[in-house]
């Protein structure tokens, strides 16, 4: 059964205005957090493809560049495992000043609030005060946790320390109500892609 049959299942066919805001509506349901991530993650304004192998990825990635004709560009990419995956059909570049596109990674999808955890380990010594405006992000179902405090123990177990360079990825505007949010340092507004890959 596929993610999105699990999702939004029971055989019947549910309005897509009524999935993506089923959580907003009624916040005392107990949703599923890979739900409850879809849910946060689309009304932050971030652009999500489902995919359910490497090559619905391949086709996603090649309709993301044809759709704001990046088809030409160098993606900003220092994850190596990636440029290996993926080099027959991009182009990569390892400075930021070369690229508009940063391609990547992450540690963890945030259900809580819909965010995309990274770190040092996908960005190196990238700062977010040089992050470019847009992003696709490449990440698997299984890395979907509950809250960041659930992530955060999972990165300090994963790494025996937390690493350097902890940020979260969303489409957001720092405000008032999140300047003080550490995870927002450095945040700008962004254009959001992530393609997700079931793996379960």
């Amino acid at each position: 059964m596929s993610l999105m049959d699990k999702l939004f299942s029971g055989g019947k066919e549910i309005p897509k205005s009524t999935r993506e805001t089923k959580g907003e509506h009624n916040p005392s349901l107990d949703l599923p957090i890979d739900e409850k991530f879809i849910i946060e993650f689309k009304k932050s304004g971030g652009k999500f493809v489902y995919c359910e192998n490497l090559k619905e990825v391949n086709i996603s990635l090649a309709h993301i560049l044809m759709e704001n004709q990046w088809q030409h560009q160098q993606l900003l990419c220092v994850d190596p495992s990636l440029k290996v995956q993926f080099e027959s059909l991009l182009f990569f570049t390892e400075h930021a000043q070369d690229s508009e596109i940063l391609f990547t990674q992450c540690e963890n999808l945030i259900a809580e609030n819909g965010t995309i955890l990274v770190c040092s380990h996908q960005l190196h010594q990238l700062q977010p005060s040089r992050f470019p405006e847009n992003f696709i992000v490449f990440a698997r179902t299984s890395q979907i946790l509950k809250s960041l405090n659930e992530a955060l123990k999972y990165i300090r177990q994963k790494y025996n320390t937390l690493p350097a360079n902890i940020t979260s990825l969303k489409n957001n505007t720092v405000t008032k109500d999140n300047e003080q949010d550490f995870m927002n340092y450095g945040s700008k507004t962004k254009n959001l892609y992530l393609l997700l890959l079931e793996d379960f």
